[in-house]
């Protein structure tokens, strides 16, 4: 512990300079401060910080033009006035630590829990490269995830990105909670961008719990925080995982949500000038959110994993608006909450047929996939005739596969809300249970019998 806190204290005086390059305010232009001076000395993206006469003001370096740079400040430009000095801190860094887990900070490093906080000895920045594409491994083993669904439908497996999607009020946030506690992972990071503040709190005391926070690392930035500081969210809680996963450590991070990660960086790029081209968003969108979501997944030989779930707000759940679009391109699967299934009562509210994980086959046996091949069927069977079933148009015996749907829909859809505690094989049992009782044969029970025909 003591050579823990000597190294964040070499880190802190690491970054002491003597001496900083300082400019001045030239003028405000909306939300953005353009500062002379500095021109030959800022980079794109360094921390700057604006001294004015009630107090100090942070941001970040946007553009560069001429003699100018421009400014996009943390919060609004009150009080700022011709003149003032302004500072270069140069580029934003992250310097994690083991200490973190357990631990809420913001996007910054700094701690929200009221606690002192030390940095670790290393620091990073934000925005690195994913581990090379040819040195990378491949998926690892089956997780278990303390819930039926993602046991046996929905496998996740080590290294793996999946998209959450969903409308607001379907119970998102109470299956990541879920997923946080019930995921194998040495460390769980959660970023939760664009919260509100209430829910943050509520989220790590009543929903995570002191079990919940003894494996994690949460940063946040809630909604009242500027798009500078809710775009770095995502950007710091994938440092934090990465620091984790160079360890050795299997890393499960938990980002809420994308949506609100493109929303601020929206912000951030029609300040810099950037047109919006896609459907409101700019074209750098795409981009930033690949980018992202390549930093996950499998590390390279000797280090360990950060298995993903990114979660995306969609409006009148609708799959093809474009931040659902980019992300599902690039994930190794997706689950879709249904507002339909939620309003009946039903939670999780998975839309199994509407999800999709890429691990399988390979995730699971070649009885298991004859299992989940043959539940698929009935609950898409019963999908199709639904409408019919209700108005009581349909009369048992016309369509046997229907038949066999109907009767086993009912511990079906039970069996999609159900906790797993004692993971994937009980949970495939149970599953071979209810289609048994549907009168389902598997395939080795038709060729015991078409053998003895």
């Amino acid at each position: 512990m003591e050579k823990l806190e000597l190294n964040g204290l070499l880190t802190q005086i690491s970054q002491i300079r003597p001496a900083r390059a300082v400019g001045r305010v030239r003028s405000v232009d909306g939300t953005v401060i353009w500062i002379r001076g500095l021109a030959h000395l800022a980079c794109i993206g360094d921390r700057l910080r604006l001294y004015h006469a009630g107090g100090a003001l942070d941001g970040e370096v946007l553009r560069i033009r001429d003699d100018l740079v421009a400014m996009l400040p943390d919060e609004g430009p009150e009080g700022v006035s011709q003149g003032d000095r302004v500072a270069v801190l140069g580029p934003p860094v992250l310097a994690p630590s083991d200490d973190w887990v357990g631990r809420v900070i913001d996007p910054y490093g700094q701690p929200l829990d009221g606690r002192p906080l030390s940095p670790g000895p290393r620091r990073r920045p934000f925005r690195t490269n994913p581990p090379p594409a040819a040195q990378r491994r491949g998926l690892g083993g089956r997780l278990r995830s303390g819930l039926a669904a993602f046991d046996t439908f929905l496998p996740i497996v080590r290294g793996q990105r999946v998209g959450l999607f969903a409308g607001s009020g379907v119970g998102k946030s109470r299956l990541l909670a879920s997923l946080a506690r019930g995921v194998e992972a040495d460390v769980v990071v959660l970023a939760l961008i664009g919260e509100r503040g209430r829910e943050v709190h509520d989220f790590v005391h009543d929903v995570l719990g002191p079990e919940g926070m003894a494996r994690s690392v949460v940063v946040a930035a809630s909604s009242d925080r500027s798009p500078l500081e809710r775009r770095r969210c995502a950007l710091a809680a994938m440092t934090v995982a990465e620091h984790f996963r160079d360890g050795g450590r299997q890393v499960l991070l938990l980002a809420d949500s994308i949506t609100r990660f493109a929303e601020a960086h929206r912000e951030v790029a029609v300040a810099a000038g950037e047109m919006p081209a896609l459907r409101g968003f700019p074209p750098s969108t795409a981009n930033q959110i690949m980018r992202l979501a390549e930093r996950a997944g499998p590390g390279l030989v000797g280090a360990g994993d950060i298995t993903a779930i990114f979660s995306v707000l969609v409006a009148g759940s609708d799959m093809e608006e474009p931040i659902a679009d980019i992300l599902r391109g690039v994930l190794d699967g997706h689950v879709v909450l249904s507002r339909e299934i939620a309003e009946r009562g039903r939670f999780p509210a998975i839309d199994i047929l509407r999800s999709v994980s890429r691990s399988l086959p390979e995730a699971a046996t070649e009885e298991e996939n004859d299992v989940l091949l043959q539940a698929r069927h009935l609950l898409g069977a019963y999908a199709r005739s639904e409408t019919m079933i209700r108005a009581g148009l349909y009369r048992e015996g016309e369509d046997p596969l229907l038949d066999q749907a109907i009767r086993a829909w009912p511990d079906l859809d039970n069996f999609v809300a159900e906790a797993a505690p004692h993971g994937p094989h009980a949970a495939f049992n149970q599953l071979r249970l209810i289609l048994r009782r549907s009168g389902v044969r598997s395939p080795q029970q038709k060729r015991r019998l078409s053998a003895a025909g």
